[in-house]
């Protein structure tokens, strides 16, 4: 694989162009020290209509809401930054794409109180290609409880999409992936359950789709996409509120989702195969095509591939022409 750093393109920042071998930033610099900054994880997709931005006008409000909560001051609109990762995709001659639209510090000084800093904007994309394999996506994940809770909302902010948050992650998949899972399952400090390491949880049980309400994590922007398709789309009734654990093992179906990882299956947690009371096909067979968790995967690749029938025509000003 191509380290990152070695690759032609261009990358936005703070309103100029650099080319991609180019973009350095200070070793001092004290978002690296601290892990004060923001950033969102944004998906272009090829249509039939051409290449358009994914809830781009959502992603970017968030990522300003994220830099005023942490106070960090921005001098530039959401339009302008909505606009610069247009062009960064036509720059960069990219069709299908991931965008990481990122908020830091400058290196002026280092030290808690963070006084006189500059804040920058950096945009870059790349092709993000298969992030999940297709077995995966139809068959399901493994996943473990995490020792590791999510943050307390007293804590940190938990809406924010902030970078120093990711250890936390870190921490929780990296274990799940040294005893032989695919993906964490994270409780909140009072042991409900809250998300994955990087994505929202969903589980389906006698016809409703129930999530975890937002206190401890994030607000994800396909966590909302999942729950509209569903209400307005499918007519699947859906609740938020707080879940345990064992809902999960009990569950007719379960799934996760974010903006890289769209919508995967989890197929089982902690040696309990999900679905098994409800007839769940083997281990190693795709999920049914009349399972909801399917029927939202379908919904959802038609939207962000802008395959916009009757049903979908409503979501048409979620997709952005780049």
């Amino acid at each position: 694989m191509t380290p990152l750093d070695d690759r032609d393109g261009w990358i936005w920042h703070d309103g100029e162009w650099l080319a991609w071998r180019e973009a350095r930033t200070h070793l001092l610099n004290h978002t690296l020290h601290y892990g004060m900054g923001c950033f969102e994880g944004v998906r272009a997709y090829a249509g039939a209509d051409g290449t358009h931005l994914f809830r781009v006008a959502e992603h970017t409000r968030r990522l300003a809401d994220s830099a005023h909560a942490l106070d960090m001051a921005l001098d530039i609109s959401e339009a302008e930054l909505i606009e610069a990762q247009r062009q960064c995709l036509a720059r960069n001659g990219l069709t299908n794409a991931y965008l990481k639209p990122t908020v830091f510090f400058g290196s002026e000084g280092l030290g808690l109180r963070a006084k006189g800093l500059s804040v920058h904007v950096m945009i870059a994309a790349w092709d993000l290609g298969d992030y999940i394999s297709p077995e995966a996506a139809s068959i399901g994940l493994r996943a473990l409880t995490s020792s590791w809770a999510r943050h307390h909302v007293n804590i940190s902010l938990c809406r924010a999409k902030t970078n120093g948050h990711y250890v936390n992650s870190m921490l929780a998949l990296n274990t799940a992936v040294k005893a032989g899972f695919d993906e964490a399952i994270m409780l909140d400090p009072e042991g409900y359950v809250a998300e994955a390491s990087a994505a929202n949880v969903f589980l389906v049980r006698d016809g409703v789709l129930h999530t975890p309400e937002v206190t401890s994590c994030l607000q994800g922007i396909t966590r909302d996409s999942v729950i509209r398709l569903a209400r307005e789309v499918l007519g699947v009734e859906v609740q938020e509120r707080r879940i345990t654990r064992d809902e999960l093992y009990t569950a007719d179906e379960a799934f996760v989702t974010g903006t890289a990882a769209e919508i995967l299956p989890l197929r089982e947690l902690d040696g309990r195969r999900i679905g098994a009371r409800a007839g769940a096909p083997p281990p190693d067979h795709p999920i049914p095509q009349d399972a909801l968790t399917a029927r939202l995967q379908h919904c959802y690749r038609r939207v962000t591939r802008g395959e916009l029938g009757d049903d979908l025509q409503g979501l048409r000003h979620w997709l952005t022409p780049a």
